[in-house]
């Protein structure tokens, strides 16, 4: 029989480790892209949605030149309103597990809770995307830099 060294068991540790951690990276990222953006000298992003169809979600990842990491998505419900809130929920941010689309419903991809992608700007609080202040001129979303980091203590 042979014997069970101590370095075998670290082994078997740093192993267990890295599978974990790759588990954990493919099913917290649920297949989404995100489109880098950043402010520009005015501290304003600008986002085209003119071709954005009906319960068509995109994520983005805002960063700006201090390093700060905030994603949040951008949605249009059947109405046709655009739909934009952080990545995040309140109740289980600290998980970073964000959200996916499946249709005219955003689920949260700790909770497994649903909402209707035309209730995101509403803000309802619990396993919901947190809303994010925006304006939308013809076919262009506007987002303010420092609306977008009030949402930073959900990502650091």
């Amino acid at each position: 029989m042979r014997k069970f060294r101590p370095l075998h068991g670290i082994l078997l540790v740093a192993l267990l480790l890295v599978l974990f951690l790759g588990l954990e990276a493919v099913l917290g990222h649920h297949g989404r892209d995100f489109v880098r953006v950043s402010p520009d000298a005015s501290g304003r992003v600008e986002i085209p949605v003119g071709d954005l169809r009906a319960n068509e979600v995109r994520f983005y990842r805002f960063l700006n030149s201090g390093n700060q990491e905030v994603k949040f998505l951008v949605g249009r419900d059947d109405s046709g309103e655009v739909q934009v809130a952080f990545d995040a929920s309140d109740s289980d941010y600290k998980r970073r597990r964000g959200f996916r689309a499946e249709g005219a419903w955003l689920v949260n991809n700790k909770c497994d809770t649903a909402i209707r992608l035309a209730e995101v700007n509403d803000g309802r609080g619990g396993c919901a995307p947190v809303p994010l202040r925006h304006r939308v001129e013809g076919d262009r979303l506007l987002l303010a830099e420092n609306d977008i980091l009030e949402g930073w203590r959900y990502f650091r």
